[in-house]
């Protein structure tokens, strides 16, 4: 398996493919597994279609763009970071990085590219949407270090992750603060909530190497655990659209997104290996709704 692809890869034979070096390229980025990018895009298109100015097609593709290569750097400047750590994990053990198969001269250069790419889209956005991109650098650097020292990593990751959310508002608007300070507090959330299921699969192994996470912190009440944050998520996302718009009908926006949490928490069953992923995958699903209601509540009446 060392070079092969990782267990957890949704394109296994596209990248599989690939000649060595940019396979194991691809690998470090993370682009094999593209439900990270749309786990950092569709938070960007919440703040974007919230602020009301319609699809913003041009700006979307960007942030898309945008979202792969920052998504791709991060994941490089984590594995980097914890390639000690990767080695002791059975699923990460066959990393690029963690196997030896890419150096880490190679993998800091892999690493200036893409987030050369992430400038040139920083470049497309106003000013002030630039200050606020570049205010997440100091949390993105300091993320690999938290499993380290707080068994809430994945709370720090919910603040970087969803950074998005303030500069997709910030590209089209300055005011409403309130809603968008709601908006983005339930995005984080939302993060905490999936990331502790998708920390389900290393809780064994975290154990044993003094990894830390919420999914061994809340022990048997991962499941009540999670609900917890995801009924958080929404009853913040109501209030958003609430300041943002007095409508009870908009608040009916929330309903899919909401029954589609309800499914993940109430089908969870952390003995099964496939199912924690699977749970995870399905949030690019919950995005895509919660983009939808953001749309219509943003644009409605426009």
């Amino acid at each position: 398996m060392s070079d092969q692809i990782v267990p957890d890869s949704e394109h296994r034979s596209l990248v599989g493919r690939l000649p060595q070096l940019p396979r194991d390229l691809a690998q470090l980025a993370r682009f094999d597994r593209p439900i990270g990018w749309w786990l950092l895009f569709w938070p960007c298109a919440w703040g974007l279609w919230l602020a009301g100015q319609g699809f913003q097609w041009a700006l979307l593709a960007w942030f898309l763009l945008g979202s792969i290569a920052m998504r791709g750097a991060g994941c490089v400047y984590n594995d980097i970071v914890d390639a000690d750590l990767d080695r002791k994990v059975a699923r990460t053990a066959v990393r690029p990085v963690a196997s030896g198969r890419v150096s880490k001269k190679t993998a800091w250069f892999w690493l200036l590219m893409l987030s050369l790419i992430g400038f040139v889209v920083l470049l497309q956005i106003r000013w002030e949407a630039q200050l606020v991109a570049l205010g997440s650098l100091a949390m993105v650097a300091a993320y690999p270090f938290m499993k380290r020292i707080t068994w809430w990593p994945q709370a720090w990751l919910g603040l970087v992750f969803t950074w998005g959310v303030l500069v997709g508002w910030v590209t089209i608007r300055s005011d409403n603060l309130d809603a968008l300070a709601a908006l983005y507090a339930g995005a984080v959330l939302w993060v905490i909530g999936f990331d502790t299921i998708y920390a389900l699969q290393d809780r064994e192994d975290d154990a044993l190497v003094g990894i830390r996470s919420s999914a061994l912190r809340l022990g048997q009440s991962v499941k009540s655990g999670v609900t917890a944050f995801y009924l958080g998520a929404v009853a913040l996302w109501a209030l958003a659209f609430w300041l943002l718009r007095a409508d009870w009908i908009a608040l009916l926006t929330l309903i899919p997104v909401a029954g589609h949490l309800l499914w993940q928490v109430t089908t969870l069953d952390a003995k099964d290996p496939e199912n924690p992923l699977e749970r995870f995958r399905s949030n690019r699903w919950a995005g895509a709704l919660m983009a939808a209601a953001c749309f219509v509540v943003g644009n409605a009446g426009a």
